[in-house]
């Protein structure tokens, strides 16, 4: 497909838009940088100069995608706590008590949440005076007595304005210490899956392998133009904190109708109380936000770094406002790297296309990409005057989960992956080096480009059932992730993703033991 050679008209409203706006937007992103988190590289593994010193409240990845296993639900995943190391004792890696995390879902183009779900956690420690082990003895189950810290919570939903409790006191899947102190980390996994009430959904919260999988050399200069260079895992044998959900689309969708309103845009937060320049820790009255990822990889390669750590807070009906960021999606940065280090001639701009991924959802009035796929305006209900260019991940619930994913997705003729939504399969690295030189458009992947990283499929199969996610790793990274502990999962795994094909088209269709005692609660 060709591109256009002026723009579609949602760009010809967000340029008016930014002239209405765009005297204020550069005072905004000012004014958010004096209110940034003080402290919280890829997905989004610190992803600006502030989060980069919270990593509990850096918001690592999100994913949204049609449940393999309940085709009625959506899961979503978020994950915090970049690059874990297994052996990090004797304090391990919990959630902060002092901070909100959130999944918010918007459903009718606004730009604003209309859906949130909110995790509150607590710390609870057996016997703080007289020990300093994580855990005393061997682990079996969540409510173990030798467990000695363990982290509960209270998941919040936030609908139409209103809050409420759904689920009090959910015990959390404690950091994977080790084959001594947790045998069978399967069981402790399972237990910190929970229903929820009325029926079809469920939560989880706990550690996880980090299920993104690249090869993050490529931020030294794309390799330095040698791609021979290509094919490590950096994130291989890392963990993070994850929590998930499965909840029935009638509950996401704009007016209940998933049938009528099937697009949903996702992301993710994180709030702390009160926020300062220098310290995201420093407590204050009111909650601020800190973090925020939709789409991966956006804050790392689109955003300018002035404006990282301002993009953080701002929430996405905002974006239209922040011309400097917004310029930079069609007229982007990478592309120009690539071509200064490789010679491949960077796509004509302006990037329409890009704004279509990242901005409206790719629909036929939206854009070159002439498919109707995951925008807003898809949905019957939604009022097209209230649907503003914002940056979400965005998923068309009406596309069912596909029996083989194709890690490069929609660029593939894989509807149901990234950028409609995002698996844990999903090669966002190569789809994304693809997308920006224009594979969105012309349906052809760049050949110089066409291996990507090298780096196809995760280190460790996921699971096939909710939370899909792997089991955290225990073997010390700077030893090699693969070790057979590693490897240890009580799971049923569904064999790796296939490797990309080229789509005609892109919318084309512990060294002690302690002997175990007698247990009480």
């Amino acid at each position: 497909m060709k591109a256009t050679t002026t723009g579609p008209r949602s760009r010809r409203v967000l340029d008016h838009s930014l002239l209405v706006l765009g005297t204020g937007a550069l005072a905004c992103a000012v004014s958010i940088l004096s209110l940034a988190p003080g402290v919280s590289e890829a997905s989004s593994h610190r992803e600006a100069p502030l989060i980069a010193g919270d990593p509990r409240a850096d918001n690592t990845d999100v994913y949204a995608f049609t449940s393999r296993d309940k085709s009625d639900s959506v899961t979503f995943v978020a994950n915090w706590i970049p690059f874990e190391e297994p052996n990090g004792g004797p304090n391990f890696y919990a959630f902060a008590d002092d901070a909100r995390y959130n999944i918010k879902i918007d459903n009718d183009g606004d730009g604003k949440a209309d859906v949130t779900y909110t995790w509150h956690f607590r710390n609870q420690v057996r016997d703080a005076a007289n020990q300093f082990l994580y855990n005393t003895g061997p682990v079996t189950s969540l409510n173990d007595p030798d467990l000695n810290f363990r982290q509960v919570y209270d998941l919040v939903l936030t609908k139409n304005g209103r809050s409420r409790t759904i689920k009090s006191n959910v015990p959390v899947a404690p950091s994977r210490v080790g084959p001594a102190s947790m045998p069978n980390y399967g069981v402790l996994r399972n237990q910190a899956v929970s229903p929820l009430a009325g029926g079809g959904g469920k939560t989880f919260a706990g550690q996880a392998d980090d299920p993104f999988f690249a090869d993050l050399r490529v931020f030294d200069l794309l390799y330095g133009g040698n791609l021979s260079e290509r094919g490590q895992d950096t994130l291989a044998g890392y963990n993070v904190n994850s929590v998930a959900l499965q909840i029935p689309k009638k509950d996401l969708a704009l007016r209940g109708n998933s049938s009528r309103n099937p697009v949903i845009g996702v992301w993710s937060t994180t709030d702390r109380k009160g926020v300062q320049i220098s310290d995201s820790r420093t407590r204050h009255d009111t909650w601020r936000q800190v973090s925020r990822l939709g789409n991966p990889l956006v804050n790392e390669v689109v955003v300018p770094l002035k404006y990282k750590d301002a993009f953080n807070t701002l929430n996405p009906d905002q974006d239209r406002t922040v011309k400097p960021v917004v310029d930079k999606v069609y007229d982007p940065i990478l592309p120009k790297l690539i071509q200064k280090v490789y010679g491949i001639p960077a796509p004509a701009t302006p990037r329409n296309d890009l704004a279509e991924i990242y901005l409206t959802g790719i629909c036929k009035a939206c854009g070159p990409i002439k498919a109707d796929l995951n925008a807003h305006r898809l949905n019957k209900d939604a009022s097209p005057r209230r649907i503003v260019p914002a940056e979400e991940l965005r998923l068309n619930m009406g596309v069912p989960a596909t029996a083989n994913p194709q890690r490069y997705g929609v660029l593939a003729g894989d509807l149901a992956g990234f950028p409609n939504g995002r698996r844990l399969t999903d090669d966002v690295i190569d789809i994304s080096l693809q997308a920006v030189e224009g594979a969105a458009q012309t349906g052809t992947l760049v050949p110089a480009l066409a291996d990507g990283d090298r780096v196809n499929a995760n280190e460790v199969p996921f699971g096939s059932s909710f939370p899909y996610l792997a089991l955290p790793h225990t073997k010390s990274v700077n030893s090699g992730p693969g070790g057979s502990e590693t490897r240890q999962s009580s799971l049923k795994t569904p064999s790796a993703a296939g490797a990309g094909v080229l789509g005609s088209l892109m919318l084309g269709v512990g060294g002690w033991r302690l002997r175990r005692r007698n247990k009480t609660s």
